[in-house]
């Protein structure tokens, strides 16, 4: 069962998305046109097929609006539909529900873009064993949104920030003077909870690193000849072999060939930051 974000996390976005579309003085068209005893049955129906998430943005902006808003999921996030598919009927108060339809179907619209996305990846490595997560490259706002729109495609989660794990980067090594000063500082100062990952950009940092050995290395922009020159060194370690993830430029044509060499983990910052929107509409029953 794919756990989603609590509505503690989710209602501010969708008020603040309501704000912003109301404005100071709300829905001048619905205010003009729909008589104000008037309600509306209508289904947000997909125009092609993907990988739904989202379900509770468009139940808590309705309710933000009409409490008494009735909400038929015909779908759970994490389940395919095809083109044509009814994914939610609803019933509110006529304004109220037009007030809010676009910002729900910019928020269903641009998650079921992200699980649709990411379960594409998932599926050109399916058997490999190898996992597809996300990086941090997400809409500012939206995050925690746009990881459980990951985990609805069949992905995995990369940290949600910096403060719930350890990863060195290029530039903490350069700071630190090098791999094994930066993860030795780290262990230093982590918790006994927190697991540390350090990113290297050749074999000869990654050998450094499994002479530290942290919890996750990162092989970033790594050929795949080097993935698998890496992949072996690792395997060769008698004990506490960390995990490997790939990572840089990943793309849907080449992600196949990177989890071949055996990498454990292959992170994807396009899953967030280039997902397109999928096509959802609200249709009047």
């Amino acid at each position: 069962m794919i756990r989603r974000p609590p509505d503690l996390l989710i209602e501010p976005v969708v008020r603040l998305a309501l704000a912003e579309d109301l404005g100071r003085a709300g829905d001048l068209t619905g205010q003009a046109c729909i008589p104000p005893d008037a309600r509306l049955r209508a289904a947000f129906a997909a125009r092609q097929p993907g990988v739904l998430a989202g379900v509770d943005c468009v139940r808590l902006a309705l309710a933000a609006l009409d409490p008494a808003a009735r909400l038929d999921a015909r779908f759970a996030d994490g389940a395919a539909f095809e083109a044509g598919a009814v994914l939610v009927e609803a019933e509110a108060d006529a304004r109220a529900f037009l007030a809010a339809e676009r910002t729900a179907l910019n928020l269903l619209g641009r998650l079921c873009g992200v699980a649709t996305l990411t379960r594409a990846y998932v599926d050109a490595v399916a058997g490999t064993g190898a996992r597809i997560a996300d990086t941090r490259k997400t809409t500012p706002g939206l995050r925690a949104l746009e990881k459980h729109a990951v985990a609805c495609g069949g992905g995995v989660n990369h940290r949600f920030g910096l403060d719930d794990a350890i990863l060195i980067k290029d530039n903490h090594v350069a700071v630190c003077g090098g791999v094994g000063p930066a993860i030795r500082r780290a262990r230093a100062a982590a918790g006994h909870l927190v697991r540390i990952e350090i990113e290297v950009d050749g074999l000869a940092q990654l050998d450094e690193a499994l002479a530290e050995r942290p919890d996750v290395v990162m092989l970033d922009n790594f050929s795949p000849g080097m993935l698998r020159e890496a992949v072996a060194r690792t395997r060769a370690l008698p004990a506490d072999r960390p995990l490997l993830e790939a990572s840089g430029g990943v793309r849907l044509d080449t992600v196949r060939a990177i989890a071949e060499t055996g990498v454990d983990i292959i992170s994807v910052g396009a899953l967030t930051h280039s997902a397109p929107s999928l096509d959802i509409g609200l249709d009047a029953l």
